[in-house]
């Protein structure tokens, strides 16, 4: 694995553990202190994380995005939103299913969708990007 790749796995953490907080937290304030059903609730708060974390993404994470397509974007809240389904068919099966308090189970259906995330964030941000740019950037991170 690369410098630049571990950079960037690095900021890819800090920035999931910072849209992970605001995540959980709003997921246990919209369900314990507002009353909504806790998928509602998780459906609300994943959003909200995920309009962050598309910014960390783009001026954050993957540094070589540059300005962003119509159509990346479009693709970036596409994945988001199939995240999103993935996230409360998890939670759904853990809690409902298999009695887990929701909670619990969003800590399970995290560490499963930021797999998801990972990859087709990437892949939505950067696409395919050229070798000569990619190599100018790891050329760039190992000065650093």
């Amino acid at each position: 694995m690369s410098k630049y790749t571990r950079k960037e796995l690095y900021r890819f953490f800090l920035s999931g553990c910072v849209c992970f907080l605001i995540d959980y937290s709003l997921l246990f304030i919209l369900t314990e202190w507002i009353g909504f059903y806790y998928l509602f609730s998780s459906g609300i708060s994943f959003s909200i994380s995920l309009i962050v974390n598309y910014l960390f993404c783009t001026h954050y994470i993957f540094k070589e995005a540059g300005h962003q397509k119509k159509s990346q974007i479009f693709l970036f809240f596409i994945t988001g939103v199939m995240g999103l389904g993935l996230n409360q068919l998890c939670i759904w099966i853990f809690s409902s299913v298999c009695g887990i308090y929701y909670m619990l189970s969003k800590l399970a259906a995290t560490s499963i969708v930021m797999i998801w995330n990972y990859l087709t964030k990437r892949w939505a941000i950067i696409g395919k990007s050229s070798q000569k740019k990619k190599a100018d950037l790891q050329a760039k991170c190992n000065r650093i």
